[in-house]
């Protein structure tokens, strides 16, 4: 005996795909969220060529450190304006 017993043809006549086919409060859990939060400022993408030793010291911090190096950087920043 299978603990999956083939549906019958009622049963597929009811099946619904996606969110309708389920309970409301499940089908919120999958509703699509629309992908990562706003940056609060406008980031542009770019490939930056950097030193393995300094990638790696950034990434071992964990997540966020793209956050981080950005962080880094803006200070950099400031300080070549300053000077």
């Amino acid at each position: 005996m299978s603990d999956n017993p083939p549906l019958t043809d009622e049963e597929l006549s009811r099946l619904r795909l996606g969110p309708e086919g389920l309970p409301p409060d499940l089908a919120a859990a999958f509703r699509n969220r629309g992908g990562r939060p706003k940056a609060d400022a406008k980031r542009v993408p770019i490939s930056l060529r950097v030193d393995a030793e300094v990638l790696a010291a950034f990434k071992a911090t964990g997540p966020g450190w793209q956050t981080r190096m950005n962080e880094a950087l803006a200070k950099a920043a400031r300080k070549l304006r300053a000077a």
